[in-house]
């Protein structure tokens, strides 16, 4: 008998959507997060769901802001950006069973590394998700295209992987988790910093030419960079992989652009810092990697000035 329970970790559009989901597939849903608004907007609300269609339901779920709240957790999915990851894992680390399980399915680079280094590797899972969410206030979410995850194989994600099928998601399981996450990287950095930039919708990139031919530029850096680290990817052409995931998202809000828009911290660093970083060690040139952290970081330093 398995309990049909699941903390969700994060309040945000991933997290909204994931909770409201699984709930609706009959699990019990708890989602832990500081934000104060997120969490009382769940409790109040439930986790509201809009389609494509724009229609709209909502799932009920439990939510808390408060960590020592929690105990004895057997499943965790982390959704939290990536520099919250370190102090998410250090509250995980005091209510997470000690047969339990968490799966990231966090953006960037070493996320996995960091939870690992604090739960234990046997308590810890990668995997990464693919759909198109955008928090339209909080705990309200809109979503486009399906909701894919990819799991690696890990002895303990029977249930997990039970609950996410369950509730709809198209779920794959991979033998070489470092493939999922170096292809979901390409996409990232390749529509990520130039929506931010630029301010536009994902689709808006395939409108304009040189905004087109700079996303292939940075999809084709980090394709090179997987290639020199004989890390297989998920497709063929990175080129085409990230115009088709433009063209599914194209009226997503790309997670950056959010980010920047609320004034938050965003995951420049986790993805082409870390990109830039591994292109080091590996004595391999990134220089669009390298510009476009340094640019999205200038973006963010100069809303600090202008707030001050």
């Amino acid at each position: 008998y398995m309990k049909k329970n699941i903390l969700i970790v994060g309040s945000g559009a991933l997290a909204t959507l994931f909770s409201a989901k699984l709930s609706a597939g009959g699990i019990n849903i708890t989602l832990f997060d500081e934000w104060e608004e997120g969490v009382a907007a769940l409790n109040e609300q439930g986790a509201r769901l809009v389609d494509a269609k724009g229609e709209e339901k909502s799932c009920p779920v439990r939510a808390v802001s408060d960590i020592s709240a929690l105990a004895d957790i057997h499943h965790a999915l982390v959704l939290v950006k990536s520099w919250q990851t370190e102090k998410v894992a250090k509250q995980l680390e005091k209510c997470l069973a000690e047969d339990g399980i968490v799966l990231t399915l966090q953006n960037g680079l070493g996320n996995g590394e960091v939870l690992s280094d604090i739960l234990g590797a046997e308590r810890v899972a990668q995997g990464v998700t693919v759909v198109g969410a955008s928090l339209l206030e909080p705990g309200r979410v809109k979503v486009s295209g399906d909701a894919r995850v990819s799991v690696e194989t890990h002895p303990r994600l029977g249930d997990i992987n039970a609950f996410l099928t369950g509730a709809g998601f198209n779920l794959t399981r991979v033998a070489d988790v470092q493939s999922l996450i170096w292809s979901k990287l390409v996409i990232n950095a390749a529509i990520n910093p130039l929506t931010a930039l630029l301010n536009i919708p994902n689709g808006d990139l395939l409108k304009i030419p040189e905004a087109k031919k700079m996303m292939g530029k940075l999809a084709r850096e980090v394709a090179s960079l997987a290639e020199a680290q004989n890390i297989p990817l998920s497709f063929e052409n990175p080129v085409e992989e990230v115009e088709r995931v433009a063209m599914c998202t194209a009226s997503n809000t790309s997670s950056m652009l959010a980010d920047l828009r609320r004034g938050a911290p965003t995951e420049i660093d986790a993805i082409c810092g870390e990109i830039t970083r591994a292109g080091e060690n590996c004595g391999i040139p990134t220089p669009l990697n390298s510009f476009f952290w340094q640019l999205i970081t200038a973006k963010v330093n100069r809303g600090k000035i202008l707030k001050i």
